[in-house]
This record gives structure tokens, C-alpha cells and sequence, in this order.
């Protein structure tokens, strides 16, 4: 029945995105396009211990197992199964298959062994606090998981900052029914801004925070694929905008095509931050 089935998408929709192939190959594509300034802002020297929490498809992940490598090891862990199998998979092709220690397991309770707690010289997470329910929680265990003098390192988003221009008739709209989508699977669209806070509480001493621009305007190479990137995270979400949120479904369409046109213009540029915040366990 109508009644029920904002409950039943609220249980099957954990994870605003899913893990269907279209959604694996927009991810791929969204490494492609943030990962090297990542790892810029992560600093790994080599030899580092690193434990990166919600790995997803482990590109980045990889990167990081490259940048501490020979005498470093990273270990990924994701809940997803189909996440974790497409990353082991994309390791293989790579031929860096031994690069990654891959666990499944939950953010929410780290799949580490008891002498592994406190061992990590860096614990990461990125793009992984929007999508649960109990931040705090994912990141007390992060703390945990630290060495004493470990960093703590918090990636995610706070979708109030992304700017358009020129706008697309009815984006704004739409893109806050984007927003209203997480907050309906308990979820928090813009966790992005209290990374410090959530460093401070669960034991860390806040070091640093950063902006990490993720934007681009047409006549720039990568800008195609930014559009490509947004306009996909919007569809994969359209279900709940859509059903429970009652957003029209052919206002929904309608504005999704206005956003590829705008993505021809010659003027069009999209303005975005990824939050960025570290600490240290003391």
C-alpha cells in the first residue's frame, strides 16, 4: 500500500546511490576526477600503516597503497559486497592485486583484529559520514583504530555549497530535493561542514581543514565529465525524490534535461568544495 512504501524504500535504500553497474561506472569516473588532489592532500611520506574506511571500489584506495609502498600496508574496508567484489576485480585487472588487504565489514564496527586497535598511522574516510545515520559512531571507531600521534582523516560533503551558472531552470529546486532525500533515509546532506566537530568529539585533537575545489567550466577538458558525474548522482537518487518526496517525475526528467543542455553551453561552470578535516589521537 501508498502508506508503507516510505518505509520499505527507507529499509532497501541504505545507501542513497546503490552498487548497480551504471552507479560502479560513475564512481570510477568520480576517482579519476578527485583522486590525485586527494592524494596531494593526504601527504602520505611512505611506510605509513593506513586504514581506509567504506573503501567502495578501492581506486583511491590503490593510490594510497602506491603512495606508501614497498614498506607501507593499507587495508579497505567496505560493507558492500558488490562494492568489494568490483574492487578485488578492478585490482586484478590492474595487476595490483596483493597492493590492498580488502575486508568486508561496517564502518559502524571495524573489522579489526584486537592487537590491530590503535596500530594505524593514518585512518581515512571518504565521501562515507552522508550515508550513515550515526556519524559520531564511525568516527569514535576511526579514533580508535588510530596509534597515539595517528591522523584522522574525514572527506565528505556539505551539498549546500554547489553553485550552477548559469542556473538551469528548476536545478535549485530539484537539487534540494536531492538533499531532502538523505535527510529522509536519516541521513546528514551536510556533514561535510561539522568534520571538525566530530574529529573533537570522539577524542581527536582537530589539526587542520581544508577546502578541496571540485569544480570545472566548459572549454576545460575534464568539465563533460563533471556534468556527466552530477546529472548521475541526481538519477541514481530519483526513486526517493520521486516516490516518498512526491517531486514530479516528469519535472524531475524535465529538469535533469535542462542540466545536460546547460552542460553544452560555453559558459557553464559548477563551483563545489569537498570538506576536508584531520586530527590526531592523542
Amino acid at each position: 500500500s501508498s502508506t508503507n512504501r516510505p518505509m520499505r524504500l527507507q529499509k532497501i535504500q541504505r545507501y542513497i546511490h546503490g552498487s548497480k553497474p551504471k552507479e560502479q561506472r560513475r564512481l570510477s569516473g568520480l576517482n579519476a576526477l578527485l583522486n590525485q588532489a586527494c592524494v596531494r592532500e593526504l601527504a602520505l611520506t611512505g611506510g605509513e600503516a593506513v586504514l581506509d574506511v567504506g573503501s567502495g571500489l578501492g581506486q583511491f584506495t590503490r593510490d594510497m597503497a602506491r603512495a606508501v609502498a614497498p614498506r607501507g600496508h593499507v587495508v579497505g574496508v567496505e560493507r558492500d559486497k558488490k562494492q568489494l567484489a568490483e574492487a578485488r576485480r578492478q585490482a586484478q585487472e590492474a595487476g595490483q592485486r596483493d597492493f590492498v588487504e580488502w575486508r568486508l565489514g561496517d564502518a559502524l564496527k571495524l573489522p579489526l583484529e584486537k592487537r590491530e586497535w590503535g596500530s594505524f598511522d593514518v585512518v581515512h574516510a571518504r565521501f562515507v559520514l552522508e550515508h550513515v545515520k550515526k556519524p559520531e559512531q564511525v568516527v569514535q571507531q576511526m579514533v580508535r583504530a588510530a596509534r597515539r600521534g595517528g591522523r584522522v582523516v574525514l572527506a565528505d560533503d556539505d551539498h549546500q555549497v554547489l553553485r550552477l551558472w548559469p542556473e538551469p531552470p528548476g536545478f535549485v529546486e530539484l537539487w534540494q530535493a536531492y538533499i531532502r532525500a538523505y535527510e529522509y533515509l536519516g541521513c546528514d546532506p551536510f556533514v561535510g561542514r561539522r568534520l571538525v566537530s566530530l574529529l573533537r568529539d570522539a577524542g581527536a585533537k582537530p589539526t587542520r581543514n581544508h577546502w578541496s575545489f571540485f569544480g570545472s567550466c566548459a572549454g576545460a577538458a575534464e568539465f563533460p565529465a563533471f556534468v556527466r558525474n552530477l546529472i548521475g548522482v541526481i538519477e541514481t537518487a530519483r526513486e526517493v525524490i520521486t516516490a516518498p518526496l512526491g517531486f514530479d517525475a516528469k519535472r524531475f526528467d524535465q529538469v535533469l534535461r535542462a542540466t545536460r543542455q546547460w552542460g553544452r553551453r560555453h559558459d557553464s561552470a559548477l563551483w563545489y568544495g569537498l570538506c576536508w578535516a584531520e586530527g590526531v589521537r592523542e
